[in-house]
């Protein structure tokens, strides 16, 4: 089953476009790469707000995939750290609501 994490940061003021620019060109391919696919990415620039919704669907479930990723020598590899751009992180896990069924079981008595 994919599951989602939205991830919210907030940028340092002046840095959303070295950010964005990093973010695209180590941090998405990479992310591919693991098997992760970007669902999209916001950016909200009176609040310097850089929000994105990752997805991942594979066997290992997402944070030991997400563990994978970040343990990796290619994500190691990336210097200087993208991360620093942000001075706030905060990601939720989600699951789509769609695929559950959220009808009350109903006893039926005959």
């Amino acid at each position: 089953m994919r599951s989602y994490q939205l991830r919210r940061y907030v940028v340092q003021p002046g840095e959303m476009e070295s950010w964005v620019e990093e973010w695209r060109t180590e941090i998405v391919p990479l992310r591919e790469r693991f098997g992760f696919r970007v669902e999209g990415a916001w950016v909200v620039p009176d609040e310097h707000r850089f929000i994105w919704i990752l997805s991942y669907d594979g066997p290992e479930g997402f944070a030991a995939a997400n563990d994978r990723y970040y343990e990796s020598p290619a994500r190691l590899a990336i210097q200087p750290d993208p991360a620093r751009h942000l001075d706030e992180i905060e990601t939720t896990l989600m699951e789509d609501v769609l695929r559950f069924d959220l009808a009350p079981e109903v006893e039926t008595t005959t």
